[in-house]
């Protein structure tokens, strides 16, 4: 460390000839200098908010002991280095200073050389300490970021295969292998991710997530690889990129099958090499991270369809782990409301409300299309609309109220009749899952009309008169849309 620097420098003691002594030594070597005659002066100079870093402190003042001044500098604000600096250099007065706190003892008359090293080393200690203090506090927000995404998954699983998942999850977590994730939309992949990386020895590093399906294609490669200055147009400053953001953390690929298949070619190398270049650049990077993909898609139907590559699924499968849709485990949906109602009560400050066992039924029966997602966007709309503090049916989504056999059909897309189910079966779409699914007019019409006809119990005379439509037209729509009741 060079003298000076921004350090500032106290300086107590009630010989002038020694405060101007010091003060025009500091101040050639860059340091900013205040000095005190007395022990007050000194004390109310160390407790301002631009204080110094160091005080260099007499023991024989006239109105206290410089050991008096010590130990109250010490309780107040420890992070001030103090050096005694005295001319009554006994023993006993040495080894009370260090017991006290201070950095050093160093009787008059001294050597000013030997005065600046010691300075030095003292500020050496300062930044070790502030950096052990900053460390300590960094190592209890990633205990807390581990606690938090523990919370977020751990406490609600009831259901077996959700718990041997968890237990999956601790055993892989430690290891640097790729981890794929499949499962419906809104199952909960990503909190999967969340909780691999924070169990993972790469906790400390980054979380970067990408969602392969957000962007448009000929934008996921310059968002994952990065790119330079004029590599293409519209590329006006440097770009770092995904792979190079997640260094020494963890790389979160969302949606992997909808990567453009060239693109998947190239970052079936970067997994082999460990290397990659970002566009329009020269220059290789290494990649440091540990591969967690997700994807919606059933695995032997992406594969079948070409829309994932099979010698990056076999790069990427090291372990799979496959989340059961909501309505697989439906024991787990109390334990996931009780989360969500804290968790949205205490977001719009309002104690907790409580749910009928009616409403609590409504829930757990429900089909969950849009699964975990759903529950929780269906959890906020109650807690929102809840009255008195409690959660009745009337506080859930109009979706939520319809009959079982509306339920089924909220799984079929819009326009194909009940039956005629895709390969993705309940994953194909939902109409409720606002999320996942852009609506378009008919969609939209369709929800409507689903949504009337939840209001009324099925009765097809009362949902036409919301609609604001006569009942054959009603009928008409409804068979359209595949509706059947």
């Amino acid at each position: 460390m060079s003298h000076g620097e921004t350090k500032k420098v106290l300086i107590i003691d009630d010989e002038r000839p020694i405060l101007m002594t010091l003060e025009a030594l500091l101040t050639r070597y860059h340091y900013r200098v205040e000095t005190a005659r007395t022990a007050a002066l000194g004390l109310e100079a160390a407790a301002k908010s631009d204080g110094p870093d160091l005080i260099l402190l007499d023991i024989g003042l006239p109105d206290a002991s410089g050991l008096d001044v010590l130990t109250k500098v010490k309780q107040t604000i420890p992070r001030i280095q103090i050096i005694v600096l005295t001319a009554q250099d006994s023993l006993s007065n040495a080894i009370d200073s260090i017991k006290l706190g201070a950095f050093h003892f160093i009787s008059k008359p001294y050597a000013p050389e030997e005065l600046l090293s010691l300075m030095l080393r003292a500020f050496e200690q300062q930044a070790l300490v502030r950096e052990t203090e900053s460390l300590r506090e960094e190592t209890k927000e990633l205990k807390a970021q581990l606690k938090r995404a523990e919370a977020q998954l751990s406490p609600v699983f009831k259901n077996r295969r959700m718990v041997e998942i968890e237990e999956f999850i601790t055993q892989i977590a430690p290891s640097h292998a790729n981890v794929l994730v499949t499962g419906e939309s809104g199952v909960g992949k990503e909190v999967v991710a969340n909780l691999i990386h924070a169990r993972s020895r790469r906790t400390a590093g980054p979380l970067v997530k990408l969602n392969c399906a957000a962007l448009p294609q000929h934008l996921i490669e310059g968002e994952l690889f990065g790119y330079v200055k004029g590599a293409f147009t519209g590329a006006v400053n440097d770009f770092p990129g995904m792979i190079a953001a997640a260094a020494g953390g963890t790389l979160f690929l969302d949606e992997i099958a909808e990567m453009p298949a060239t693109l998947q070619t190239r970052f079936l190398r970067v997994l082999q090499e460990r290397e990659f270049r970002p566009l329009g650049s020269t220059k290789t990077l290494k990649a440091d991270f540990r591969l967690v993909a997700a994807t919606n898609q059933g695995i032997a139907r992406a594969l079948r369809d070409g829309l994932l590559r099979p010698d990056l699924y076999y790069r990427i499968n090291t372990f799979q782990i496959e989340i059961p849709a909501l309505r697989d485990r439906r024991e787990d949906i109390p334990p996931l409301v009780a989360a969500f109602v804290k968790r949205y009560a205490r977001q719009m400050e309002r104690a907790e409300p409580q749910l009928t066992a009616e409403a609590l039924t409504r829930l757990r029966e429900f089909t969950w299309p849009g699964n975990v997602r759903q529950l929780q966007n269906a959890i906020e709309y109650a807690v929102v609309l809840s009255k008195d503090n409690v959660i009745t049916e009337q506080s859930l989504p109009p979706e939520l109220l319809l009959p079982r056999e509306l339920q089924e059909q909220l799984v079929v897309p819009p326009n194909v009749p009940p039956g005629n189910h895709t390969d993705s079966g309940h994953a194909a779409a939902s109409v409720v899952d606002s999320e996942s699914v852009s609506l378009n007019l008919d969609d939209r019409e369709r929800r409507t009309i689903l949504q009337a006809l939840a209001q009324t119990h099925g009765n097809k005379l009362k949902a036409a008169k919301i609609l604001g439509i006569h009942r054959p037209t009603l009928y008409n729509k409804m068979k359209r849309y595949g509706i059947a009741v």
